[in-house]
């Protein structure tokens, strides 16, 4: 079964932030499970999970609240990686879901940008969407969230960006979109890559500086003489 869905797509697809916006204005309680989400979005259901995930990565968050966003991510590639015909999650994370408001916040954030961009979005390139670049897409994703789990200020937002622009091209079926999120994901593992060397070698460099203070001071290990016992 394909993964990525092969529902037949309407002439005008409704922009995913609409979606969210009917699922947010339903009868219901305020905390959706992520299995009661996919649902809602049919079709849409993996490309619509890794741009929702990957699009509140990308919102202002507390400090290590990224990495729990990045475990659902990771359970959704996984899946993707292996074909399931629908996404399943673990317990705890089905119960702790997603709140209407925080989609609320999402659509806020998204919907704007989504209506001006969305006509350049259409099915082409079908080679790059379909069920064999779908599991590759998912083992992408997977990588890119190991990445954005890891717990260092903005580490996530450019693995994050990389997951949204892939979801999208799910969404829409587009092939060249693929292609773009593809070259993205490589330029966020090698700007990762050189935030951490720049990272560690500003570390170096102040660790050194210190040291250098301290021996100019005398307080230094070489400027204290050693204690010497009673003579």
């Amino acid at each position: 079964m394909d993964i990525a869905g092969d529902q037949p797509r309407p002439s005008r697809m409704l922009p995913l932030s609409q979606r969210l916006a009917q699922i947010i204005a339903e009868d219901g309680p305020d905390r959706l499970s992520f299995s009661d989400l996919a649902a809602q979005l049919h079709a849409r259901a993996w490309g619509g999970l890794l741009l929702i995930f990957g699009a509140i990565d990308l919102l202002p968050l507390p400090p290590l609240t990224s990495v729990f966003f990045a475990l659902p991510m990771l359970v959704v590639s996984a899946q993707m990686v292996i074909g399931r015909p629908a996404p399943w999650f673990p317990r705890k994370l089905e119960q702790r879901g997603v709140t209407k408001q925080e989609l609320g916040r999402l659509v806020g954030k998204m919907a704007w940008l989504e209506l001006r961009i969305e006509r350049i979005f259409k099915p082409r390139i079908s080679t790059f969407t379909g069920p064999v670049a779908t599991r590759i897409i998912g083992g992408l994703c997977f990588l890119l969230a190991l990445v954005a789990a890891v717990p260092i200020p903005m580490f996530h937002f450019a693995p994050a960006a990389a997951i949204v622009l892939f979801g999208l091209a799910l969404i829409y079926r587009d092939g060249a979109l693929a292609i773009v999120a593809a070259v993205a994901a490589g330029f966020s593992l090698v700007l990762n890559v050189l935030i951490i060397t720049t990272g560690v070698l500003a570390l170096t460099y102040v660790a050194g500086m210190l040291a250098f203070i301290l021996d100019a001071l005398g307080l230094g290990t070489g400027g204290i003489a050693p204690i010497s016992g009673p003579s």
